[in-house]
């Protein structure tokens, strides 16, 4: 399994990159917001997952490990397949995903070209106990929004050796106590830290 790739971008087309790995190009299909944070020329990251098939061998990549998290989490969805799976993340941020299937909001879902009714229906019905904490605010409606200090954290707790679920989960957590400005990025981190040794 090529669960990264990092090197130089050599071109980006409107559905899909080209890496330079180690003197290969490898083709990783992205969605859009994962390429229009590509430069050709620069230095890149992704998270990537590559889907076999007998006549092909596919790799997608994303912006971070959670959007590949969720992306391989949604094909464990009855009739969901990578194509639809990426269609899912071009459409709406790993957060409000989590969000809709977890409130069984089923509107958002179906604003995915490819999903109907039904299949947002079954989405909620198969991933709901398994796509991990929904985020509420004080109305118990609103998501929390974590900005740019839960990615922070996110990639420390991924660098320790815990899952992107384990870190979403505790990523959340740790949003649920904070109230107005933030504490500097290690304190969150060690709050995180602390909660994921209590389950690990």
């Amino acid at each position: 399994m090529i669960a990264s790739v990092r090197g130089r971008v050599a071109t980006v087309t409107p559905d899909a990159a080209v890496i330079e790995v180690g003197g290969v190009g490898l083709s990783v299909h992205c969605s859009p917001g994962t390429l229009a944070g590509l430069r050709a020329g620069e230095q890149a990251r992704l998270a990537t997952s590559l889907v076999v098939r007998e006549d092909s061998l596919t790799l997608y990549g994303f912006a971070d490990d959670d959007e590949k998290y969720l992306f391989e989490l949604l094909q464990t969805a009855s009739g969901v397949g990578p194509r639809l799976a990426q269609a899912v993340l071009a459409v709406h941020s790993p957060d409000t995903v989590r969000k809709a299937i977890g409130n069984g909001d089923t509107a958002t879902l179906t604003r995915v070209p490819g999903i109907g009714k039904k299949g947002a229906e079954r989405l909620v019905l198969e991933l709901r106990d398994r796509v991990g904490p929904v985020p509420v605010g004080a109305d118990g409606a609103a998501g929390v929004t974590t900005g740019a200090w839960g990615d922070q954290v996110r990639q420390g707790l991924t660098g320790l050796g815990w899952s992107a679920a384990q870190a979403e989960q505790a990523v959340a957590a740790v949003a649920e106590t904070v109230e107005g400005t933030p504490p500097p990025v290690p304190v969150l981190l060690r709050q995180a830290i602390r909660l994921l040794g209590k389950v690990r």
